[in-house]
């Protein structure tokens, strides 16, 4: 065991409640979740930020100490790669997004450029017992909400906003429906249920008015598979309602054929009840029309809108509601009317399309 003094703490280890001085230990347990010092080796010009626990963005640079989580990343756009099995002080390992989650690379999209290389300084240790110097490999279970599989929301409104793919305007439309809606003086909170841990998209919902949000990451998860992700929309769903909100907002991170686990999400019955309306994003016409059978055909969902880049014009939203006679409605220009048009399905005051 051995004191380190850090430059940066991702927020994937919020959990665990890092300060700048820590101990470290040789023996790195390879495990997802686990919590690894590390020291960047190389300069990069693009994806070059690393998401603090202040939500705050910082550039990384060569010498810089982080901390971040082991886990695995399968990204269509961005770094894919594996968590280690085998991990000593001195190995290579590299950063797979910018929420300080670790892992071995395994492919990348030339829009990030080469990931990040760190050199592993050793596993960092909490320490449990209060008075005792007796270090227990760090983990972002500490702390963690616990995960069940009760869903109570009551007769709370879920909105659920899927997309397509990644980068397909899901983020977006969460901003535009919470704003909207907290703009009409409606108690919003909200959800990201899948994906990689970063917490930017929540502070997104937040900054647009949310009350209350609530991350995966904070239930212990680096990155969500398909073992987990109904129980986390279950837990996430029910310590929401609680609250008694007016509305729910749920973003599905990553996509519809993804392997973060939205596709046991939606083909939960339970789950299928909960949802009042669904929105789903995609990045062309074809793509939304592609969306629709398949939530259709697969799940028996039809999605109360369509929004995303495939709307960011006339042509774009003439042509969706020709093909699948739902209604089409750009987040960025019109936010306001595709929140009224969804909370209007979520009251039952018009039908789907």
């Amino acid at each position: 065991m051995r004191p380190l003094t850090l430059d940066k703490i991702a927020s994937v280890t919020r959990n665990c409640g890092l300060g700048r001085h820590v101990h470290v230990s040789d023996e790195v347990d390879c495990r997802p979740g686990s919590v690894i010092a590390a020291r960047i080796l190389n300069s990069k010009a693009q994806y070059d930020k690393l998401e603090l626990v202040s939500g705050r963005m910082s550039t990384l640079v060569p010498g810089d100490v982080i901390v971040g989580a082991l886990g695995h990343r399968a990204a269509l756009r961005g770094f894919s790669g594996h968590c280690p099995t085998e991990l000593a002080p001195g190995d290579r390992i590299q950063v797979l997004n910018l929420g300080g989650v670790l892992g071995h690379v395994d492919a990348a999209s030339p829009t990030v450029g080469h990931p990040f290389e760190a050199e592993v300084l050793g596993q960092v240790l909490s320490f449990p017992v209060i008075g005792e110097r007796i270090g227990v490999p760090a983990h972002i279970a500490r702390n963690a909400r616990p995960l069940g599989h009760t869903l109570d929301v009551g007769d709370v409104p879920v909105i659920v906003v899927a997309g397509t793919a990644m980068d397909a305007g899901k983020t977006a439309a969460c901003s535009a429906i919470v704003k909207a809606l907290t703009r009409k003086g409606l108690r919003v909170v909200g959800a990201k249920a899948t994906g990689v841990s970063l917490r930017r998209d929540i502070l997104a919902m937040e900054d647009a008015g949310a009350r209350e949000t609530l991350l995966f990451t904070e239930f212990g998860v680096v990155t969500t598979t398909a073992d987990e992700s109904v129980a986390i929309v279950r837990s996430e769903l029910t310590a929401l309602a609680a609250g008694n909100p007016d509305v729910i907002l749920l973003e599905l991170g990553d996509g519809l054929h993804g392997d973060y686990g939205v596709d046991a999400i939606l083909r939960d019955e339970a789950l299928q009840q909960a949802f009042t309306a669904v929105v789903l994003c995609a990045g062309d016409p074809v793509g939304a029309w592609g969306g629709v059978r398949w939530m259709q055909d697969t799940y028996g969902i039809t999605p109360a809108v369509l929004s995303g880049p495939c709307t960011d014009n006339p042509v774009g939203a003439k042509a969706i509601a020709r093909t699948t006679g739902l209604r089409a409605v750009n987040a960025r220009t019109d936010g306001e009317a595709l929140a009224a048009h969804v909370w209007a399905i979520a009251r039952g005051e018009v039908p789907h399309g």
